[in-house]
């Protein structure tokens, strides 16, 4: 498995030439509004960025999460921000259970549109009080005729804003895993709304909501997959959003590192420039060996998943390694730029910001930390 292939090396090219020419001229003022425009979707797919790993028969462009990974690396190095590509890619997280179960008027309505730049989509699973715990969640969907009436709130729903239709977990049966469910919500379904959005600390050009259900009517045939199928659905989805999230962490670290280092050669104090002092070196080495380590880490574990192997625990430590790391580095990028790194001007302060979801989102911390032990045989607590 080459990182460095000719196709994975023009694929790379390609995604930070996007970032370049669509992205850096607007972001600022996309942080401001608190949302990318839907023409940036539109642009992303006519580049064939967007359907990268989603297969070429539900129209996408192919490839594996190596692929997929490529393409987020190179786009934080190029300077798109870890809320951009949340933003942008949400689809990654509302599609796959659609392909996977593989219902043929489902691709045509969701997924097809989806890929080529058409539609946004989201996925709600976190409730007020159920977010990790998936078979803890309340909102219902009872079968009434040809339609299922779902009850509920939904909250901190990426992209739900913005959303053309929302694939939403409901419980569809009695208690626990087995009652959940997936049903995919249009957009202006009578009794479905956007009841506020949510202003963040970070990933501010990522827009994100609360979903209100009161009585909202849905066609049966929006279900994804079987009626009790839903929570081993989610579930192995988590994997790749996790491994995907740990590149957010270290993508936006090495992007905060490159910064640092360009500053300390330029930025000098008491005539000597701050790359000419031994603790600021030993700084940078520091942040230069935590992005390296998580790098490393996470891909052997991308190649390892992209292979077909069980990775669910190696997942959660990659996740919380990266995430250690980048909260680390950006901090310390923040402290060597000084009063600069504080202002808002500075793109290591939005890198800051930014990263602090990334050990909540996904699987908090501790609560992957607790699946780890589980998975790797170290937990006795009952399941």
């Amino acid at each position: 498995m080459s990182w460095e292939s000719a196709e994975r090396v023009q694929l790379r090219e390609s995604a930070a030439g996007f970032v370049q020419r669509h992205v850096l001229p607007d972001l600022d003022a996309w942080e401001t509004a608190g949302a990318v425009p839907r023409a940036l979707h539109r642009a992303a797919a006519d580049a064939g960025l967007l359907g990268i790993g989603f297969p070429e028969e539900v129209g996408g462009q192919g490839g594996d999460l190596v692929d997929v990974v490529t393409v987020l690396e190179a786009m934080l190095a190029a300077g798109a921000s870890s809320g951009l590509l949340a933003a942008l890619f949400t689809h990654s997280i509302a599609l796959p259970h659609l392909v996977a179960a593989g219902d043929p008027d489902l691709v045509e309505r969701y997924v097809r549109p989806t890929l080529a730049g058409e539609l946004i989509g989201s996925l709600a699973v976190s409730e007020p009080d159920a977010g990790s715990d998936v078979g803890a969640l309340r909102t219902r969907a009872v079968r009434d005729g040809d339609s299922f009436v779902v009850d509920g709130t939904k909250t901190f729903i990426t992209s739900g804003t913005r959303a053309d239709f929302v694939t939403t977990a409901v419980r569809t049966g009695g208690p626990g895993a087995r009652g959940v469910g997936l049903l995919v919500v249009d957009r202006g379904t009578p009794g479905f709304t956007v009841s506020r959005a949510l202003a963040k600390m970070g990933w501010h050009c990522s827009d994100t909501a609360e979903l209100a259900y009161a009585g909202a009517r849905v066609p049966v045939g929006n279900l994804v997959g079987p009626e009790g199928g839903g929570f081993g659905q989610i579930t192995r989805q988590f994997v790749t959003e996790r491994l995907a999230l740990a590149v957010h962490a270290y993508g936006v670290a090495d992007r905060a590192l490159a910064l640092t280092r360009a500053w300390t050669r330029d930025r000098t104090t008491f005539g000597v420039p701050l790359a000419g002092r031994q603790a600021v070196v030993h700084r940078l080495v520091e942040m230069h060996s935590r992005v390296e380590l998580a790098r490393t880490y996470t891909r052997s574990v991308v190649v390892r998943h992209a292979a077909g192997e069980d990775v669910a625990a190696e997942a959660c430590l990659a996740k919380n390694a990266a995430v250690a790391a980048g909260e680390w580095v950006c901090s310390q990028a923040v402290q060597l730029h000084g009063g600069m790194g504080y202002l808002r001007d500075s793109e290591v302060e939005r890198h800051f910001r930014d990263v602090r979801i990334l050990g909540i989102g996904g699987g908090a911390t501790e609560v992957l930390t607790d699946l780890a032990g589980r998975l790797l045989g170290y937990s006795e607590a009952p399941a």
